[in-house]
């Protein structure tokens, strides 16, 4: 089997049903490629030139070999394109739908025949195709205009679904996170989830592999793979197709069987793959594990300038399983003596309105043999936060090198210190809730 660098990394690239213009798929997917720094083919015969570059009537009048094709026509004429690539192709990305997925299985397995016996490795079909940010690769037929890429990052996104896959990307993004590798895999008639989970295993741009899943073809090949991956770098499930009516969804989607979600939850348990329940916390343990490393431990210390947030916040420890646990006799002593008598000693810790930046950074100095993980919520409506939180928060975090995150509730300069505390790699979330199940993901 070969392996899937030239999926990722190819030195040249053919798009069958390239077009000239970006109200056609096929147009939007070659003015994307142009950013590409290796060779285009754009085919199509009814063109000898496509936005600046030399057009050709079929994929085998391209005068050599390339890495890489992708297929853009109606799904009958796939079979008949794809019996020109053997022999002059590595992979094959068929973004094209209209197979299983709308009941057409014959078609669908003769273009698995055929590829096969043409020795291509294939990505899809129906699917979104690859963006490599480090390659300038990217495949996808949704404009940057609709869709603004996240920036070079860390996290690898692997998804089924293609519209999922752009709402993981749309929400990095927006996060202040960046990617390595995106791929939405489809139907996955060859290449799939677990073939892609071996390859990100080894890829040394990625820290953290995140995974949407409808259905899994190939159960052992799966946990094989996944947890060869999740031992290796942190790994986030989030599975799709739970309920009765997901799962005949998940089977319009992609053509394939969801199975029985509780057979599926209870195997990734017992291998210690992790699951996301829903979207959001699949995102906001994405985001701090990217920023940050994990480690063995459930202490939690919250330190607050909100009495009320640090209550929401320690039931929300208490569900997720973390020990919100008291401070040590001999550290209540010390805080009372560094703090003024009306803040609250305790866990949590409450500053008061009086707070000053200062003051959370000394709170951790003291606390930091204490506990694994702090929970850090700033209000920043009272006149003592201000942007020098942040140069305080960098010299904390580098002394302290353990897992911590912020809640901040919306200001007046809420945007700009969540912005340069990201920057300082400490994520900031929008409610404790998140904060803590973020924090969660970090406390292995």
């Amino acid at each position: 089997m070969k392996p899937l660098n030239c999926l990722f990394k190819p030195k040249s690239i053919a798009l069958v049903g390239a077009s000239h213009t970006e109200e056609k798929l096929g147009g939007v997917i070659l003015k994307n490629l142009l950013g590409f720094r290796g060779k285009v083919f754009p085919v199509n015969p009814k063109y000898k030139e496509l936005m600046g570059l030399k057009a050709y009537p079929s994929f085998s009048d391209i005068p050599e070999p390339v890495d890489l094709s992708l297929i853009i026509r109606p799904a009958p004429e796939v079979p008949h394109i794809l019996k020109e690539h053997k022999g002059r192709a590595g992979f094959v990305v068929i973004i094209s739908s209209g197979f299983a997925e709308v009941g057409e299985d014959e078609l669908q397995e003769e273009v698995k025949r055929i590829g096969t016996e043409a020795g291509l490795r294939m990505l899809g079909p129906n699917c979104m195709g690859i963006y490599n940010p480090y390659k300038r690769l990217d495949t996808f037929f949704l404009s940057y205009e609709r869709l603004r890429r996240p920036k070079k990052g860390n996290v690898a996104l692997v998804s089924q679904s293609g519209a999922i896959l752009s709402c993981l990307m749309s929400s990095l993004r927006d996060s202040n996170t960046g990617v390595s590798k995106a791929v939405g895999y489809g139907n996955a008639i060859d290449i799939d989830e677990s073939d892609l989970y071996e390859y990100l295993s080894n890829d040394r741009s990625t820290d953290v592999v995140v995974s949407y899943i409808e259905s899994v073809g190939n159960g052992r090949k799966f946990i094989e793979k996944a947890k060869i991956l999740s031992e290796k770098k942190p790994f986030l499930i989030l599975k799709s197709g739970k309920s009765k009516g997901g799962q005949s969804a998940a089977f319009s989607h992609t053509g394939r069987l969801a199975g029985r979600y509780e057979v599926f939850h209870s195997i990734l348990r017992q291998f210690g793959i992790r699951e996301a329940e829903d979207f959001d916390v699949l995102m906001d343990s994405a985001k701090a594990l990217s920023y940050q490393r994990a480690i063995k431990g459930k202490r939690v210390c919250i330190i607050t300038n909100g009495g009320g947030s640090g209550v929401l916040a320690a039931d929300e420890c208490e569900r997720q399983g973390l020990d919100v646990a008291g401070l040590p006799k001999e550290k209540i002593n010390r805080l009372k003596l560094l703090f003024p008598h009306f803040y609250g000693i305790g866990n949590p810790l409450d500053l008061t309105a009086q707070v000053r930046d200062e003051d959370y950074s000394n709170a951790l100095s003291e606390l930091n043999d204490d506990y694994d993980g702090f929970l850090l919520i700033a209000l920043p409506n009272v006149l003592g936060i201000t942007e020098r939180l942040v140069s305080v928060m960098r010299l904390a975090k580098e002394k302290i090198n353990k897992p911590m995150v912020f809640y901040m509730s919306s200001s007046s300069i809420s945007k700009k210190l969540i912005a340069l505390l990201e920057k300082a790699r400490i994520p900031v979330y929008p409610s404790p809730e998140r904060a803590v199940r973020a924090l969660g993901a970090l406390l292995d």
